[in-house]
């Protein structure tokens, strides 16, 4: 109120600025929301710009219209918010929780607001007031968001798979199995075995006693990143665990062994992988062991640590003193670039698990995505894991060559590059290959028939041959990169009939795929449906994709109401932009003209972490992400103003972003991953995370649960610490176990989990030192099961970087 003789008060001053508040969000709204209209979208946000706007000018009068103005505008808003996504909080944070702030502000003016009027004629202002605002919002709910009418998920479809005959092994290659290795006291492999499960049948830790879990022993590998890579680091190293050791690899390929039981380092080998190597990130997932077969136990090398490194070499060691094994390659090293042609550091690197296969080392290569079109290779190989010698050569644009190419030719540049892990199943003698794409990932109009084949494929190749038997397709002429990233999971898998030898695939796209391993075809019925078309010339399109039967980790489509912020004004902007997009639902091509929406993301669905199998209880463990990216294509000249260029030209920025230069192709692509915006937060709503349970027989979904808390993530990237499951973005695998427990990290919140199996809930966790977007394992050493999970970080997930190796039991007597 303003005190006699005119002098302004505090309460009118608070007014008053609140009053510009309310206009500093109002002009913005009405315009902004005049704009949606335009574009087919909500009427709410210009009403309640009009409803902002005339709340300030009363409260510049410092009228107590004011209150009742904003009161209809709040009422207003509930009644639109709740018709458009009901009682959903995540859905009415930007939706309810700024007008709630105000409304709190608007009763705190009340006392300024009053004047002395009469009761009666305060009443009749009040009920004009809010019958005239209350049938304007009811106007605009008639006309507002009639278009987002929920979409029903559309269910999953089939692909191609072709069967090719196979001849004798050539020299170098076992046509026997060797004897299986399999996780028990041990974990002898990436995924627990070859058949990549990630199942422990240990159960001393379980749903009981997970609570009691304890951190025994953290181990630092001392690779931390320097300046010149401290945006590059992301390790997601799982250690395998043979005998009394633990074998890892550190982000830039440092092979260590450690006392299982304590921790304490044994042995380290240092290949001195320099900064440059690294690709799009420092990463080694896992090292490979191997068991001579006939060797004496205490010759040098009997038994032997394997990696692949970021710069492109195949590297053994003895697994007793981690010295180079003389007898393997030369002096120990494999070249990985003989044969591979013009490269350049970063564009051709090894990060995956070597695969070890009747003796045969096989190796694929991550070809950075989005360079050229005259990248290099995507050949895969094998190589003897006794002598290193090439045992044979997959290469896609010349299958009949097996071996080396001739002196001076080189392997089929620009074809589908194996950048993940394979599985492998030693009695067939088959390994199953998970392809990508030739470049450009976003354009495919220069791609080869045999690209056009094989692109985004599992491909069956007898390891003793290198033939391929079969290979199944899951995406047809693929333009959105979901290239296959996860490690397929070997089954035996539950029929009415008895059990079927057969393989689970999962993909970025969200579909899982099963099927039979020894032939490819589908046990479940895939669907080829018709997909949207247009996109740019003259590039092609394929009519129809592949749809599986049996299960998926696919949303419905996204709507106009399913955009998201902090604010209604930042979910204004993202619902503006959903509008001038182009989005038909899944497999929307790539447009020049204007952004196309990318749901699932090149993120999303499952990716590297892969599936976890718990074949005793029937149960598929999958994380996975629900994210939409915002993505164009662009000339050729507008990439070369914006100084988007390829990996090998000399004048490159030191950091290209997500954009990809796509050389050679009409047009580069700009990508924005997940969709974030100048809040720092995504435009589409969360839960961006999930973890779910499968029945393995029918695909059917036993629960899915949000997975991931807000603690570590935040508008403008200053952390929340809000301990509230929003669902983040993940990037890891999950261990399952008998005790009927779910190992996980993966989640940008920092955590290691143990979850229930059977009801999806969380029973302990603790908070990792670094991020933790790796994949746990557990073991035994010394009569005692131990969990453990490496916390690395990475640069793409914006979680810290670290280089620590951190061991959990439920201690004993003395621990």
């Amino acid at each position: 109120m303003v005190e006699p003789g005119g002098r302004m008060t505090a309460g009118d001053w608070a007014v008053i600025l609140l009053g510009v508040l309310l206009v500093v969000f109002g002009i913005p709204m009405l315009v902004l929301g005049i704009w949606l209209i335009t574009l087919g979208g909500s009427w709410y946000y210009a009403l309640a710009g009009i409803g902002l706007l005339a709340t300030a000018w009363f409260l510049f009068r410092r009228d107590v219209a004011a209150f009742w103005m904003y009161f209809v505008t709040f009422v207003g808003t509930v009644l639109w918010a709740l018709w458009e996504r009901g009682f959903d909080g995540w859905a009415q944070v930007p939706r309810l929780l700024a007008p709630t702030i105000v409304m709190v502000l608007m009763l705190l003016a009340m006392p300024v607001l009053r004047r002395h009027m009469a009761q009666e004629r305060l009443a009749r202002t009040a009920a004009a007031g809010a019958v005239g605002l209350l049938v304007t919002v009811g106007i605009g709910l008639v006309y507002c968001d009639l278009h987002t009418t929920q979409a029903a998920a559309q269910p999953g479809p089939t692909g191609a798979s072709t069967v090719t005959a196979v001849s004798a092994p050539p020299a170098g290659a076992s046509a026997s199995p060797l004897p299986p290795a399999g996780a028990g006291q041990d974990w002898p492999a990436w995924g627990g075995s070859d058949a990549g499960d990630r199942y422990s049948p240990l159960a001393e830790i379980n749903a009981g006693n997970a609570s009691q879990l304890t951190r025994l022993w953290t181990y630092r590998t001392g690779d931390m990143p320097d300046e010149a890579a401290k945006d590059k680091y992301s390790w997601e190293g799982t250690p395998i665990k043979v005998g009394d050791r633990l074998f890892l690899c550190s982000a830039k390929n440092i092979m260590i062994a450690l006392d299982a039981a304590t921790g304490k380092e044994i042995w380290r080998y240092d290949p001195k992988v320099p900064d440059d190597a690294i690709p799009y990130g420092a990463t080694c997932h896992a090292v490979a062991y191997f068991t001579v077969p006939g060797a004496a136990s205490d010759a040098p090398c009997a038994t032997r640590i394997i990696e692949s490194t970021l710069d492109a070499r195949l590297i053994a060691v003895d697994a007793e003193t981690g010295q180079a094994c003389a007898d393997f390659g030369n002096a120990g090293m494999v070249n990985l670039l003989t044969g591979i042609g013009r490269t350049v550091p970063g564009w051709y690197s090894f990060d995956a698990v070597p695969v070890i296969v009747r003796g045969v080392v096989v190796v694929g290569a991550q070809v950075q995505d989005g360079q050229s079109e005259d990248s290099p290779s995507g050949v895969v190989r094998g190589y003897s894991a006794t002598t290193g010698k090439l045992v044979w050569a997959w290469d896609l644009g010349n299958r009949a060559q097996a071996g080396a190419p001739p002196v001076g030719k080189f392997y089929t540049r620009d074809t589908p590059d194996m950048w993940t892990t394979p599985a492998a199943d030693e009695q067939l003698g088959l390994v199953y290959l998970p392809l990508g794409n030739s470049p450009g990932d976003y354009y495919g109009g220069h791609r080869t028939a045999a690209d056009d084949s094989y692109n985004s494929s599992l491909v069956a190749v007898d390891v003793t041959t290198g033939k391929d038997v079969w290979h199944f397709q899951t995406v047809h002429h693929d333009l959105w990169d979901y290239d296959l990233g996860s490690q397929p999971s070997l089954v035996d898998f539950p029929t009415d009939t008895g059990t079927v030898p057969a393989l689970v695939l999962s993909s970025k796209q969200g579909q899982i795929y099963v099927l039979d391993r020894r032939s490819g075809k589908s046990l479940f019925p895939v669907t080829e449906r018709p997909v949207p078309q247009g996109g740019v010339e003259p590039d092609r399109l394929s009519g129809t994709q592949p749809f599986s039967g049996y299960a998926n980790l696919v949303g419905r489509d996204l709507t106009e109401a399913d955009m998201w912020g902090i604010t209604p004004l930042d979910q204004l902007w993202c619902r503006i932009q959903f509008r001038r997009a182009d989005y038909r639902g899944t497999y929307t091509p790539p447009t020049a003209d204007r952004r196309f929406i990318e749901y699932p993301s090149y993120n999303g669905g499952s990716d590297w972490g892969s599936l976890a199998i718990d074949p005793r209880n029937g149960i598929i463990v999958a994380n996975y992400n629900d994210m939409a990216n915002y993505t164009r294509l662009i000339s050729r000249d507008e990439a070369n103003k914006m100084h988007i260029l390829p990996i090998d030209e000399p004048h490159r920025p030191s950091s290209g972003g997500e954009s990809g230069a796509q050389s050679g192709a009409p047009y580069a692509v700009l990508v924005n991953p997940g969709w974030v915006e100048w809040t720092g937060m995504m435009c589409k709503q969360p839960p961006y995370g999930h973890l779910r349970a499968i029945d393995l027989k029918s695909g059917r979904t036993l629960w899915d649960e949000p997975f991931g808390l807000a603690t570590e993530n935040g508008p403008f990237h200053i952390p929340s610490k809000l301990p509230l499951t929003i669902g983040t973005p993940n990037n890891g695998g999950a261990v399952v176990t008998a005790g009927g427990l779910i190992f996980i990290a993966a989640a940008t919140d920092n955590l290691i989990r143990a979850v229930d199996i059977k009801t999806g809930k969380t029973l302990w966790s603790d908070k990792l030192p670094a991020g933790g977007q790796a994949t746990p394992m557990t073991y035994e050493a010394n009569g005692q099961q131990f969990l453990v999970v490496t916390a690395g970080g990475h640069h793409f997930m914006q979680t810290p970087p670290g280089d620590y190796v951190v061991a959990y039991a439920i201690p004993k007597a003395g621990q």
